[in-house]
């Protein structure tokens, strides 16, 4: 069905549908033009939201947290999706936006010819019908005068009293009339079979070619729309896809997220290494001479390890001058943090942690510098070879600067990896599982130290290196790397046999007596023995307790194994979970 045939009649309400037609194409351009700036709006307000919540430089000491590491990865997805959303605006932009558009130009062009094809064929057939009109008019008006020329001979002829001639002029009169009536009577027949002619014309090829050629442009507007409303579509689901991976990463972002590795990094990043205070003894006055009652006040006491930064022991604050040594002598320069060049005012596990990270660094800057200087001696030689693409002494300054640096960094690297031997071997003395067992004489705590000597902690004003005392309970966890001791069990040659011989002797016949478990506990987390004494355990493993934490962070296990019967040892207290028998 077309139009033109059915439509004949219907010039003006095709005019108006097919105008109206253009104008929803308009409007969906319209609808579509906003939505493009909604979304670009939206991937603008994105990337500032990720952009506002970025983590600022003195946030990246927590990037090591899991639920941190998580919210990163959470705004790089964000700031993908808000990638795809301006991938979507712009392909809008350039395949509906300017589709629509063009479309509703080329279709107002049609359109605007077809009407004007259409007026003109409706004039000429309204020329036609006023030419019919005016044919039939002068017919009708001829016909008229000419029945009046004959009725007035009719009676001339009959009245006798006119002359022959008055009555021939009324003959010639007729005459004439009757042949102007016959003439606009063939005009009238002529017109007529004209105006038939051109109405037949008009309607049956000429009209409903011009409504054909409107229904065709009205088609190809309704046919515009539906492929620009799926390309819509079609652009949303090429997205689709990737936003679907961006919500995924999400997900696995926030699964990531592990509080038991994060409980377990804030001990690694705080825990100082010191142990916990023993219990004040009881100083009986009339046993202690006059002059050392002020120094033997509770000196073990509970305050002893609690500073200002709760790192240091009570005698390094006696040795701190003004404040922070600013205005008091300090050997090691500090760094741009204000911390000691050494890093030996932190805490072990943080002074070593510190440490390894300015070898690494200094390491790194070592091989870029080994690199650039490669590049300069290749340079010079090239220079050396052919003059004319560079003067070699040109590139000698350059050479001399590097290897100036590459002394310096080698020398910092060295003077560092000195630090870290000086850290490590103050852990070693302390970190052991059977040095932190700390015997009481006289009232006063004492440590053993790797060579078997006892240092008195009432030594007065003298600073030394073990006040730091031992590593704490997850200070061997393999996160930190620390843990490693050279002080053993018996039988490992270790140890002066002439000091202390006697507490030594009684201590070491109940380790080698088989004690009788107190309990039971299974590993949380796989630990390596790295010191002797120490056994290894893998997680989830179940071994017996036959000795509990005496407050230096450790416990003594033992397992059965195909061997020997049992392996005996020490593992890190919170390593594991213990039950003991009631």
């Amino acid at each position: 069905m077309s139009w033109g045939t059915e439509l004949w009649d219907q010039y003006d309400n095709l005019s108006i549908h097919t105008n109206r037609g253009i104008e929803a194409l308009d409007k969906y351009a319209s609808f579509v033009r906003d939505r493009v700036a909604i979304e670009s709006e939206y991937a603008t307000k994105l990337r500032r939201l990720v952009k506002n919540y970025q983590p600022k430089k003195k946030e990246e000491e927590d990037n090591e947290f899991t639920s941190i590491q998580a919210f990163r990865n959470l705004l790089k997805e964000i700031s993908d999706l808000a990638g795809q959303r301006e991938v979507v605006s712009e392909t809008l932009q350039l395949q509906i936006i300017q589709g629509v558009t063009l479309l509703s130009k080329t279709l107002r062009e049609e359109r605007k010819k077809c009407l004007n094809d259409g007026t003109m064929l409706q004039e000429n057939l309204r020329t036609q019908l006023s030419s019919l009109e005016r044919a039939k008019r002068n017919y009708e008006k001829a016909y008229r005068e000419s029945e009046k020329a004959v009725e007035g001979y009719k009676k001339a002829d009959m009245d006798l009293n006119l002359s022959r001639a008055e009555v021939e002029r009324y003959k010639n009169t007729m005459t004439a009339k009757i042949q102007q009536s016959d003439d606009a009577k063939n005009e009238y027949a002529n017109q007529l079979q004209k105006t038939n002619n051109l109405q037949q014309q008009h309607f049956n090829l000429l009209l409903p070619s011009v409504f054909n050629r409107l229904q065709e442009l009205d088609e190809k507007r309704t046919r515009g729309i539906r492929e620009f409303i799926i390309g819509a579509a079609d652009v949303e689901s090429s997205v689709a896809p990737i936003i679907a991976r961006c919500m995924e990463g999400i997900v696995k972002a926030g699964e990531s997220i592990n509080e038991k590795e994060d409980s377990f990094k804030v001990i690694e990043r705080y825990q100082s290494g010191f142990p916990q205070p023993t219990d004040i003894p009881f100083e009986d006055l009339s046993k202690v001479s006059p002059e050392n009652l002020n120094d033997s006040q509770y000196i073990n006491g509970p305050s002893n390890h609690l500073t200002l930064k709760g790192t240091i022991s009570a005698k390094q604050i006696r040795k701190r001058v003004g404040i922070f040594n600013i205005f008091g002598s300090n050997k090691n320069s500090l760094t741009v943090d204000g911390q000691k060049e050494d890093f030996s005012d932190l805490p072990p596990n943080q002074r070593r942690k510190k440490l390894l990270a300015k070898i690494a660094e200094l390491e790194h800057k070592i091989i870029q510098e080994t690199n650039a200087r490669d590049g300069l001696m290749k340079m010079k030689i090239v220079y050396e070879a052919n003059s004319s693409l560079g003067n070699p002494m040109t590139v000698e300054g350059q050479l001399n600067e590097s290897e100036h640096k590459l002394e310096k960094l080698r020398a910092d690297f060295k003077k560092y990896q000195g630090y870290l031997e000086k850290a490590n071997q103050l852990q070693v003395a302390n970190n052991s599982p059977q040095s932190n067992r700390n015997q009481l004489q006289n009232g006063h705590r004492t440590s053993r130290h790797s060579n078997g000597s006892a240092d008195d902690h009432h030594d007065e004003g003298e600073d030394h290196p073990d006040d730091a005392g031992s590593l704490s309970s997850s200070s061997a966890s393999p996160e930190s790397g620390l843990g490693t001791s050279h002080t053993s069990l018996p039988g490992s040659g270790q140890g002066s046999a002439n000091e202390n011989a006697i507490g030594e002797d009684a201590y070491y016949e109940t380790e080698v007596e088989a004690l009788n478990p107190l309990g039971t506990c299974r590993a949380l987390y796989p630990f390596e023995a790295t010191s002797e004494g120490s056994i290894p355990m893998t997680e989830g493993e179940e071994l017996q307790v036959i000795e509990i934490d005496q407050g230096d962070g450790w416990t003594r296990v033992r397992r059965a194994n195909n061997s020997n019967g049992w392996d005996e040892g020490f593992v890190p207290t919170s390593y594991i979970e213990c039950t003991l028998f009631a």
